[in-house]
């Protein structure tokens, strides 16, 4: 499999393909997954000096790693205040320390390696009513007391300096957010796993894990023994392979497109200072410049990870309903791409046996979230499991309904959030 058609795989940069694997071999860890979960996993244990395979289905970055609207946004898909309210003082605390350390991982690759990905810095939360803003000054609040000052409440003179629309009545800038070409910084972070010396292979699912004393993985052509084993395919991993993760998360897709290329002028006339956007409403939509001057623009769910008909049908709407001035724009590229959501919207870290660990379900969170937790996962593997286990010991429930009904019932629920956001209560 190759990557899909999109934006970014017409502006990857070019790169070696890695091969199939083909042999038996053996390793410390051997990692599922070639996103940015498998990817931040591989390259800090290989710094920490462990022998490390990647196992990769398809293509670096194929999944969601590849296709997202790129943007670094901190935190998680549930903020601290929520998750103080849902798992008390100490949780929140432990959790809210570590909430702004996966934008500094990326930033830190990128400088490391020399990450060719566009890297440009700010992020604004745009708010659609008065009810949007409180939350606002409350996160603002709530990020400062955990150390981020790099924030800035924005009224609504200052959301239409900053975003040339009528749309919004007011934002908060985060300084430490930003956005980025991700199937680059992909390819990047494999390039650094290259030059460690790790080895990675592609177009080598996994289709069966024997746990034991060596964990024994088999692909197709050939099978990896390793002392332990990391699950990190997200909404891509098969849920027959280790059906115990599909159990309480769901796939989800959500839909982008890029503009045809904008004049500069056109460009910064949208979005004055570069930043990307999200606004805040339950079903969000996000938005951004690209290197080349498009606009790239994403939003909605499809539960269930289906794969919508009509990508610009979907999209045009919301993008004339925030820059009614573009009506006459032409789509280059669309395509989809599917997330992991679980019903708490907070990360699903944990063990499965002895030594095999997996970390799934960011919640659309998973640019920063992921970096993070291949940090976490090799401080458990060096015996420092308290901040993995931090995020292991949240509670997580199955999606109502079963198998059969979730997705029905989920997106019920959604549409019931997203009326509140079209009435502004």
């Amino acid at each position: 499999m190759q990557h899909v058609e999109s934006y970014y795989a017409a502006t990857a940069n070019a790169h070696d393909p890695w091969p199939m694997l083909q042999d038996a071999i053996q390793c410390d860890v051997c990692i599922i997954g070639g996103g940015f979960t498998g990817l931040s996993s591989a390259l800090f244990l290989m710094e920490a000096g462990y022998d490390v395979v990647l196992l990769e289905a398809a293509r670096i970055g194929y999944g969601a790693s590849g296709r997202n609207g790129g943007q670094v946004v901190n935190s998680y898909s549930r903020d601290v205040d929520v998750i103080e309210q849902r798992y008390g003082k100490e949780t929140a605390q432990m959790l809210g320390s570590m909430m702004f350390e996966g934008a500094d991982i990326i930033r830190d690759r990128i400088d490391r390696y020399a990450i060719a990905c566009d890297y440009r810095p700010g992020g604004i939360f745009a708010a659609l009513n008065q009810r949007q803003m409180g939350h606002l000054r409350s996160q603002k609040a709530s990020w400062q007391r955990y150390g981020n000052h790099d924030l800035e409440l924005l009224d609504e003179r200052g959301i239409r300096r900053e975003v040339a629309t009528d749309r919004y009545v007011g934002g908060l800038l985060d300084k430490r957010g930003g956005h980025l070409h991700p199937l680059n910084l992909a390819l990047g972070e494999a390039e650094a796993i290259r030059r460690h010396g790790g080895r990675i292979y592609e177009q080598s699912a996994a289709l069966k894990v024997k746990y034991g004393a060596p964990h024994r993985v088999t692909t197709a052509n050939g099978e990896v023994s390793a002392q332990f084993v990391i699950f990190a395919g997200n909404a891509y991993l098969p849920s027959q392979l280790e059906p115990r993760l599909s159990r309480k998360s769901m796939p989800c897709g959500s839909q982008i497109v890029t503009t045809e290329p904008l004049s500069r002028d056109q460009a910064l006339g949208l979005l004055p200072n570069n930043y990307c956007v999200e606004d805040c409403n339950y079903l969000l939509d996000y938005f951004r410049l690209t290197a080349d001057n498009r606009l790239l623009y994403g939003g909605g769910v499809v539960y269930g990870a289906r794969e919508p008909e009509d990508i610009d049908a979907l999209i045009r709407p919301k993008l004339l309903r925030t820059f009614p001035q573009l009506r006459n724009v032409k789509f280059s590229q669309r395509w989809s791409g599917n997330f992991l959501l679980t019903l708490s919207r907070m990360p699903q870290f944990g063990q499965l046996e002895k030594n095999a660990y997996f970390m799934q379900g960011d919640s659309g969170h998973g640019v920063t979230c992921t970096h993070l937790a291949g940090k976490l996962i090799a401080e458990v593997l060096r015996g420092q499991a308290e901040r993995f286990d931090a995020f292991a010991k949240l509670p997580h429930l199955p999606f109502p309904g079963g198998r059969r009904f979730k997705v029905p019932l989920t997106a019920m629920g959604a549409a019931w959030y997203a009326l509140r956001d079209r009435l502004g209560v």
